[in-house]
């Protein structure tokens, strides 16, 4: 087995953009053939939310099985298993004859996503300190945000071509592309593998220092309410944008990769901003372009007549909301594990539980409310907007300095 030295800093970073970009490509690249599958499934959009819903619920339970396996029995089998069973999900997805066989296979698609995203954030700790990591994860959430831009307009393009299977096609390819780069390429990081499983109190045990931790409850806070808003965007603006609003599928994807880029050019501002002001202080200044997209939102939702004449300032909003949020994630994602060196699995499984709860509501609540309509996907954003920004300017502050837990040492219980 290789040592984790033998992983660099930029083979690193790519592997941490191609599983986490597992997370918006299962996503971003399905939203523009969200209104056409409705249409051939004959299925309601309470039925249609629960494609997302049920996906980002199962990607939040199985997190909880998936960090302590993988504190267990290495990152690299955990990887290798969940991918493998992503793609055989989204092949399933593909062929899914009814709307409720496509929200099982969406399910199954979860579980295998849990792997990857909790194995890739337990990595940042395995190999870097908390500063360093949150400079890598940046690094590599501008990977992500290329996938990210890539995505939808992808998916537009592939459901202009072939309708809704073609993208889900495309989606299960990019799950066989990843799991072949992480077994030619992809050591194990484990920093100290256990002698034997923990037993369940012992894991029981570690959750509950990492949730006592105010460290950790601070940055999952933040990185939960900042996806929250962007979960109403992803599950929301399709039925805004290619209804009311006239975009086909393809024009939507576009609007969707712009949100994407100005995502991408928050993560290369964090780079900047984190030898001058650490996590904090960037969240910190990242609150601001966040509140302004959200209160942007917000005011064109409820003030304007129209919705295809205020397109543009839409955009505008939502490029700021983005940029925020890519200020956010890497520094939370860093910020929530840094506390934790030897139980990284265990606390990236909590936090990313609780960020797939958080979405898995909000999908709830957009499959009852959302009636197509600006204002409603305006009062989601907004929302978001503020609850991100009163984290990141107080209970971030207070807490956010992701110092070592005094009890991260692993459990001999």
């Amino acid at each position: 087995m290789n040592a984790p030295s033998s992983l660099s800093p930029l083979k690193a970073a790519l592997a941490l953009a191609l599983l986490l970009g597992l997370q918006p490509v299962t996503t971003d690249l399905y939203l523009p053939a969200l209104p056409r599958l409705a249409i051939d499934l004959h299925a309601p959009m309470a039925a249609v939310q629960l494609t997302m819903s049920a996906l980002l619920l199962s990607f939040g339970l199985a997190q909880l099985l998936m960090g302590p396996l993988a504190d267990r029995f290495g990152r690299r089998p955990v990887l290798l298993g969940g991918l493998g069973l992503y793609a055989l999900a989204s092949v399933l997805a593909a062929v899914a004859p009814v709307i409720e066989a496509l929200i099982a296979a969406r399910a199954l698609q979860g579980v295998g996503m849990a792997a990857s995203v909790v194995c890739a954030r337990a990595m940042v700790r395995d190999l870097y300190e908390p500063h360093e990591g949150a400079q890598v994860m940046s690094k590599a959430m501008s990977g992500l945000g290329l996938l990210a831009i890539a995505s939808p307009t992808l998916g537009g393009l592939l459901t202009q071509l072939g309708g809704w299977r073609l993208a889900m096609v495309a989606v299960a390819l990019a799950g066989v592309v990843v799991w072949g780069f992480v077994a030619w390429q992809v050591p194990e990081t484990r920093r100290a593998p256990a002698a034997s499983a923990p037993p369940a109190l012992s894991v029981w045990r570690s959750a509950a220092q990492v949730i006592a931790h105010p460290t950790f409850r601070a940055w999952t806070a933040l990185i939960s309410a900042t996806y929250g808003g962007l979960f109403v965007m992803l599950a929301g603006s399709s039925f805004v944008y290619i209804g009311p609003m006239g975009l086909s599928p393809w024009g939507y994807g576009l609007a969707m990769a712009s949100a994407s880029m100005a995502y991408l050019l928050g993560t290369f501002w964090c780079r900047r901003l984190l030898p001058r002001h650490g996590l904090t202080g960037s969240v910190q200044r990242g609150a601001v372009f966040t509140l302004a997209g959200g209160l942007g939102m917000l005011a064109l939702g409820w003030l304007t007549p129209g919705q295809a004449d205020v397109l543009p300032w839409v955009l505008v909003s939502q490029w700021l909301y983005s940029f925020g949020h890519g200020l956010h994630q890497p520094c939370g994602q860093a910020g929530a594990v840094g506390p934790f060196p030897h139980r990284a699995g265990v606390a990236s499984a909590l936090s990313g539980f609780t960020l797939a709860l958080t979405a898995f509501l909000v999908g709830v609540w957009l499959g009852q409310a959302m009636d197509g309509s600006l204002k409603m996907l305006s009062c989601g954003l907004g929302f978001w907007a503020v609850v991100t920004s009163t984290l990141a300017w107080t209970m971030v502050q207070r807490h956010g300095n992701p110092l070592p837990a005094a009890s991260s040492a692993p459990s001999t219980s």
